[in-house]
């Protein structure tokens, strides 16, 4: 049996395993690991999700297979220091020897740190490890409690990926970071200055402070604070100083043992990733092919394979070409990506660019000189369409360029795309593998992920896997997600049947695993539906949505909007200085909304129990903004006051927002009432809405606004109260108990085969049998109904939740920055400065 010591137990080092063990069904090789850090290998694309909660285990690389394989073998926490390439032996520092027929090296790389006095100081950290998080999270959290609010800051020194990251990290931390850039922009090997500008522009809108074309000369102590001087001469005070300024290849062990290694670094490979020692190869962040280094997981990933084939005595060969450097990522809730030639560098590229400075999108696409071919792109803000289009890089453009990025444009389908199409960099898997998996019997999402790994490192090409299902003309399974085979509705129907009242048992009896964000908000949902219990209420608390977790939704910068249920839009005087008064108090901008009521912007999420506390006292109680419930009944003010009013529409409104008030369901739910033909309420627009006729009223349903704008249509005509409001009640009921997650009425009923027709006989023809339990269902949720935030204010635990830091209860977010605009509080806007991005297609050649 032949010998394989790979060294490293890294995201590259770890694929490598797996691939050995994977195609090795005969045995031949027996594998051993030696890695410097004592964890289990684990995914550092994800890193920085540390510090938002998810532990090292949820981070760990599923290799429970590997670790019980007898043919491989981990030694942890001890680190290879000598290279015996004559005897084909490698020396640990704890002193131990291992021989190998074949080595690989997959020692990864190191962050740079600029050679800058003070580097080494306490507070400087390098930003890489679980390790290095763990440290700088106690840094941090000791800067918490013992700096004063408005001091507590953090220096980033680099602006690309991970610096990026940091910075989020350090906010989360409850720092005010400062981001440090040598370049003119911001992820400078990514995106050109037109999509650096508005990402510029975009993280600094949420509290960031960036500093771009300058370097960081030094850092000193000034008693117990960190100063960082720039090269322009600011000096910028500091609690913690991160330094995640790029990376450099881990080549050392390979130097010292006399293996070449590239001018900038890493150890020479040729396209078998061999080096100049037959038995020694290097793959990942340690290799470098043709002279160069890749710091990206999906070159690593390519040079495990290619390796892996050839030890078992494969022809697999790679070049530079054949490596993709795409990448996708959302940072500090900015959707970024770049694929192909990004930078146009290829002679006669030419540049098609579609800013929206108002939706905050910034679109480029890259074309050969007859605009023909896809070359590359940048997207900045909206990467929804990144999965369709990096595929296509290198083909024939299925449509006109400037369509592809502009909004409402056409967007390719995946029958656009040739078989040779790599739709999963990350794992290198094309669109012909996975048509031949299809065809093999791979039919849903999670078994073309077990068959060719494809959507298994960063995820963004599950969409686009759904899509090559559906042309290949496979019925896309309508599980909700890979925790449960059931739909939205089925899960429904087995809660109501079972009487399930707990995530943990529905998980348990019909699903598997711990759940994910799409299934928790989910059951979430149904449990309120069904039982009404309070969302917050022990395990159900862990299962909401951002917004539900603190009954108020997130703005741009970090604050929340309060807004108090004023049903059909009737309020008091009193009741509006209440609101004043609050709005006044907490210094909370005041909008009259749409669905007349009065939402107030720039709430702390430390204010939020007081803010209410007062709202109760006067009476209000939760509108609802923030979930996926009723919002508003709108309403004219009818036979009241106005003279061409036939009934009381702001009556009925009051009634029907009453009624349905805090009613979960698969999407947000809205309403209006228009006392007369002349429709002010806009009643056509709403999930349902009702007009009033000289008979009694009508009702329409399946209305909505948005994108993709819908007129309800009608359903019922000339009825009294008591019938409208019944067969409101049969039609609510029936879309929340049938319909897929986070549809609205009007696709939902489109979705049913015989459409409003099919509806119309269920809910008024009873011809399924079901509308006496429709009735009462919604007879027991009307029955059970409480304030969410009374519940809240009544609830000590509940209440405690409502801090900005977990580990700093009493600090307020240090990042959240106002300005005063005609009289009111409003975000604090990047610098002035900035340039503006004009929304008009650039055809610019290179």
């Amino acid at each position: 049996m032949s010998r394989l010591v790979v060294v490293g137990n890294g995201m590259v080092g770890h694929r490598l395993v797996s691939a050995m063990r994977d195609r090795d069904t005969a045995g031949t090789w027996e594998v051993t690991v030696l890695g410097e850090e004592t964890r289990r290998a684990y995914d550092r694309v994800a890193l920085s999700s540390y510090v938002d909660g998810r532990s090292e285990e949820e981070l760990r690389l599923d290799d429970d297979g590997l670790r019980g394989d007898p043919l491989v073998t981990y030694h942890l926490g001890d680190a290879v220091s000598r290279i015996d390439r004559d005897a084909c032996r490698v020396t640990t520092a704890s002193g131990r020897t291992f021989d190998y027929d074949a080595l690989v090296l997959a020692t990864g790389s190191y962050p740079f740190v600029p050679p800058v006095d003070g580097r080494d100081l306490p507070g400087c950290f390098v930003y890489r490890t679980l390790d290095d998080l763990d440290a700088i999270s106690g840094a941090a959290a000791a800067a918490v409690a013992t700096t004063a609010p408005g001091r507590r800051s953090a220096v980033v020194v680099g602006g690309g990926l991970l610096g990026l990251e940091a910075a989020r990290a350090m906010r989360l931390l409850g720092l005010s970071p400062q981001v440090v850039e040598i370049a003119p922009r911001l992820m400078p090997v990514q995106v050109d200055d037109g999509g650096g500008a508005l990402l510029r522009s975009l993280v600094e809108s949420q509290g960031i402070a960036v500093r771009a074309g300058v370097s960081l000369t030094g850092v000193a102590r000034d008693r117990d604070r960190l100063v960082a001087t720039l090269s322009d001469g600011v000096e910028l005070d500091a609690d913690v100083v991160v330094f995640s300024a790029g990376i450099r290849a881990a080549d050392q062990l390979a130097r010292d043992s006399g293996l070449p290694v590239g001018e900038r670094g890493g150890v020479l490979v040729d396209d078998r990733c061999r080096t100049s020692d037959d038995a020694v190869w290097a793959i990942g962040e340690c290799a470098a092919l043709e002279g160069r280094t890749y710091g990206l997981v999906a070159p690593g990933y390519a040079m495990a394979e290619v390796v892996a084939d050839r030890l078992l005595g494969g022809p697999a060969r790679m070049t530079p070409e054949e490596l993709d450097m795409s990448t996708q990522l959302k940072l500090l809730g900015v959707d970024v990506a770049s694929f192909g030639d990004a930078h146009a560098s290829t002679e006669g590229a030419l540049e098609i660019v579609v800013n929206d400075p108002v939706a905050g999108t910034y679109s480029k696409l890259v074309v050969s000189d007859d605009a023909s071919t896809l070359l590359g792109g940048v997207l900045v803000g909206d990467a929804s369409r990144y999965g369709v289009l990096r595929p296509l890089v290198g083909a024939q453009l299925p449509d006109d360029p400037v369509t592809l990025i502009s909004k409402g444009g056409a967007e390719p389908d995946a029958s656009a795309l040739p078989d040779s199409a790599q739709i999963c960099s990350c794992n290198a898997v094309t669109k012909g593998d996975l048509c031949t998996a299809i065809h093999d019997g791979a039919h849903d999402v999670p078994a073309l992920k077990a068959c060719t790994r494809a959507g298994t490192t960063c995820g963004s090409c599950v969409p686009t896997l759904k899509r090559i299902l559906e042309q290949e003309g496979v019925e896309v399974s309508k599980a909700l997600c890979e925790h449960f085979d059931h739909s939205r509705a089925e899960l429904f129907q087995i809660v109501a049947g079972a009487g399930i009242t707990s995530f943990s048992a529905l998980v348990e009896s019909h699903g598997r695993g711990s759940g994910c964000d799409i299934c928790k908000p989910v059951v979430a949902s149904i449990l309120a539906t069904l039982y009404n219990g309070h969302v917050l209420d022990a395990e159900r608390a862990s299962l909401q949505d951002t917004n539900d977790h603190f009954l108020a939704n997130l703005q741009r910068n970090g604050t929340y909007s309060v807004v108090p249920r004023i049903a059909g839009g009737e309020v008091t005087a009193e009741g509006l200085i209440v609101i004043g008064e609050v709005a006044r108090d907490f210094g909370l901008y005041t909008k009259i909304t749409g669905g007349q009521r009065i939402d107030m912007f720039g709430a702390r999420v430390e204010d939020l129990p007081a803010i209410w506390t007062r709202l109760v006292d006067a009476g209000f109680e939760s509108g609802h903004a923030y979930g996926k419930s009723l919002r508003t009944v709108k309403s004219c003010v009818g036979t009241t006051w106005c003279r061409y009013g036939v009934q009381d529409s702001v009556g009925m409104a009051v009634e029907l927002e009453l009624r349905y008030r805090g009613l979960r369901s698969p999407h947000k739910l809205k309403s209006g009432v228009s006392g007369c033909a002349r429709e002010c309420a806009e009643a056509r627009s709403k999930d349902f809405g009702v007009i009033a006729t000289e008979q009694g009223w009508n009702l329409y349903v399946g209305g909505n606004g948005g994108f993709t704008p819908r007129h309800a249509e009608l359903l019922v005509s000339d009825v009294d109260s008591e019938t409208l409001i019944r067969t409101i009640d049969r039609f609510l009921m029936f879309y929340v108990r049938t319909a897929d997650r986070l549809q609205r009425t009007a696709p939902w009923i489109e979705s049913m085969e015989g459409g409003l027709d099919h509806l119309r006989s269920v809910i008024v023809d009873d011809s399924l049998g079901i509308c006496a339990d429709l009735d009462a269902a919604m007879e027991r949720h009307v029955d059970s109904y409480a304030d969410e935030w009374a519940g809240v204010l009544a609830d000590p635990e509940k209440l405690s939740r409502f801090v900005s830091f977990v580990n700093a209860p009493e600090a307020p977010d240090p990042t959240i920055r106002f300005v005063e605009e005609r009289g009111q509080n409003v975000p604090a806007p990047g610098r002035p400065d900035e340039p503006v991005l004009i929304g008009l297609p650039e055809v610019s050649p290179r």
